[in-house]
């Protein structure tokens, strides 16, 4: 009986068994909790601290690919201010993000409903939606690339059985065609990551509330408005977030699949950084653009986290 409702006789050895803070025991539990977090702590540093650190320090000089580094200041952020190319580059970046984001969102938040009850085949319709997720954006746009092929792909020669077309389309010869090319191919390829964070944020919401609102007779699209969208704030914070910056880091899928074509007018902020370091080997300026980069994302994730956050935060 003392054992069961806690008697003065039995309280004192429960308690004896939990080492306090301050004890040598204590000191031993926080000491294993941090062996745990260093892996993460030294991953952090070397793969992310130091190289910030490094380009900071970069985009202050005057650095060639094989050359000495010269001293610039600031000179590097003030050619920036004039350079045409980035600022183009950084507009059609803008413009894929605001295209883009919203479709994948569409896309995976209806996929993602498709598969948030347990029915037949339920879990081989959520591994297909995210099996694309799994294949090498690189490898994706090699493959997409041949799909768009007006000689030997598929999608002409589809629409030309069907009769909408007469001759093969060059997906890739205007700017307009291009880019949405390359939405269709990130919808695909995308999507299904998208989904399955939206998939863990509808199976949180207890099935009561559905269950409530659907006895005081609300219809699909009340339960959806009043109860889905309100529950997943932070979850559409957290995948939009990480689609806009993923979309504003693009660039495997242009560099494959148009070069910058045509006429340069694809190019995206982080091709036109790669170019300028690699191509024209001016390191210390392409480090400059790289810090302008990382201050708009960060802009920009912060600005998503207050009109996203809960209205009691």
């Amino acid at each position: 009986m003392g054992v069961l409702f806690g008697s003065q006789s039995t309280t004192p050895a429960l308690r004896r068994r939990v080492p306090k803070p301050g004890s040598p025991g204590g000191r031993d539990r926080n000491r294993a909790g941090y062996w745990f977090v260093l892996p993460c702590v030294v991953f952090t540093v070397v793969f992310f601290l130091v190289p910030l650190v490094m380009t900071l320090g970069m985009s202050l000089y005057n650095w060639p690919l094989m050359g000495v580094a010269r001293f610039a200041g600031f000179r590097n952020y003030l050619d920036l201010l004039q350079d045409a190319s980035f600022w183009a580059a950084l507009w059609f970046t803008t413009e894929y993000t605001l295209f883009v984001t919203p479709a994948i969102f569409v896309v995976a938040f209806v996929l993602a409903m498709l598969v948030n009850r347990a029915r037949r085949f339920v879990g081989l319709f959520r591994t297909a939606f995210f099996l694309p997720v799994v294949i090498g954006l690189t490898t994706a746009s090699l493959l997409w690339v041949w799909m768009y092929n007006d000689q030997v792909g598929i999608f002409s020669a589809m629409l030309m059985q069907l009769g909408i077309i007469d001759e093969p389309v060059q997906w890739f010869g205007d700017t307009n065609s291009a880019l949405w090319s390359l939405i269709v191919m990130i919808l695909w390829k995308a999507s299904g990551f998208t989904m399955v964070i939206l998939l863990v944020g509808m199976q949180a919401i207890p099935q009561d509330l559905y269950d409530a609102a659907r006895i005081d007779g609300a219809r699909w699209w009340a339960q959806q408005r009043y109860i889905t969208v309100p529950l997943m704030r932070r979850t559409f914070a957290l995948a939009l977030i990480m689609a806009v910056i993923g979309s504003y880091l693009a660039f495997e899928q242009f560099y494959v699949m148009t070069r910058g074509g045509p006429m340069n007018t694809t190019i995206t902020v982080v091709h036109w950084i790669y170019r300028a370091s690699f191509t024209y080997f001016k390191l210390g300026y392409g480090a400059a653009m790289s810090v302008v980069l990382l201050i708009v994302l960060l802009l920009l994730s912060v600005i998503q986290m207050i009109l996203l956050r809960d209205d009691h935060e």
